[in-house]
């Protein structure tokens, strides 16, 4: 199918972008990598009547580190962060998880804060971030704010964002080499039935958990958090620990899985990953 007739504005700053969405509001959204946009409006599910195309703004792009945090542009791709060694040595979940993300067309092309804004129920990036307990930082008529990645996800495929905003920058803490992404993937579409992030913080004696795919939101698993916290990460306690990764999650079901079939999912990849994550030192 044929989108709707729309307007086309390619800025090369980000001060340009946010006075376009200023000037046309409710009519103009932004175009990341258009892998989710595009093929709405194709099918008429979005009919913007402005698109504006972040792909020419430099300052959103890039991997670098400041105050003690990385910071990752928002136009920066899959392809980009899964090939860099200052994150592979940095923060590995990140260099982990993007090459599980959808296939190299989609790597080449697709951005984390695009994929973040979005908030598919089945993406990949945001139970990295959430695991992370990263902070997004976003732009707007206002000036800048940070949200953090537990209050970022509100909805399905609905954000704390407000009009006008642009998702600026990814900011995350640096870790150690104990992480791990592991998930079932929809084999068509490679998106999540049910993917898990995990990072072990072993000067904390702490395990951050989060889970995409079976719910409409993101989620720290708290209940597997609780169960580990202050003691061995055994086989016996991950096991046991991970009979409650689903625990208080409204669980979707679809063609694709149903909640009790996700509800297992979890609990198979939670101990997966938190297995793999312990293992690595």
């Amino acid at each position: 199918m044929i989108s709707a007739p729309f307007d086309y504005h390619r800025p090369s700053s980000l001060a340009e972008a946010l006075s376009l969405l200023a000037r046309h509001g409710d009519d103009a959204r932004v175009l990341a990598g258009g892998h989710s946009l595009v093929p709405a409006m194709k099918l008429r599910l979005a009919e913007p009547r402005v698109l504006v195309d972040l792909s020419r703004v430099a300052e959103l792009r890039g991997i670098s580190e400041k105050d003690g945090r990385i910071v990752i542009g928002a136009m920066t791709t899959h392809a980009e962060l899964a090939s860099s060694s200052f994150l592979a040595a940095k923060c590995p979940l990140l260099t982990e998880t993007a090459p599980q993300i959808g296939d190299i067309q989609v790597r080449n092309k697709g951005t984390i804060g695009g994929s973040l804004a979005h908030a598919d129920p089945a993406a990949d990036w945001p139970p990295v971030a959430l695991a992370l307990d990263a902070e997004m930082e976003v732009a707007g008529p206002s000036g800048s704010r940070m949200i953090a990645a537990a209050g970022f996800f509100t909805d399905i495929m609905q954000t704390a964002l407000r009009p006008g905003e642009v998702l600026r920058a990814i900011r995350v803490r640096p870790t150690g080499p104990s992480v791990a992404y592991v998930k079932t993937e929809q084999k068509a579409s490679g998106f999540a039935l049910c993917g898990v992030a995990v990072v072990v913080d072993r000067a904390a004696n702490r395990v951050s958990v989060a889970i995409t795919g079976i719910a409409a939101t993101p989620f720290r698993a708290s209940q597997v958090e609780r169960a580990l916290e202050g003691g061995p990460l055994t086989a016996e306690r991950i096991g046991e620990a991970a009979r409650v990764a689903a625990a208080g999650a409204q669980l979707l079901s679809d063609m694709h899985g149903s909640a009790d079939y996700r509800a297992h999912l979890a609990q198979v990849n939670v101990r997966r990953a938190i297995v793999r994550a312990s293992a690595r030192t």
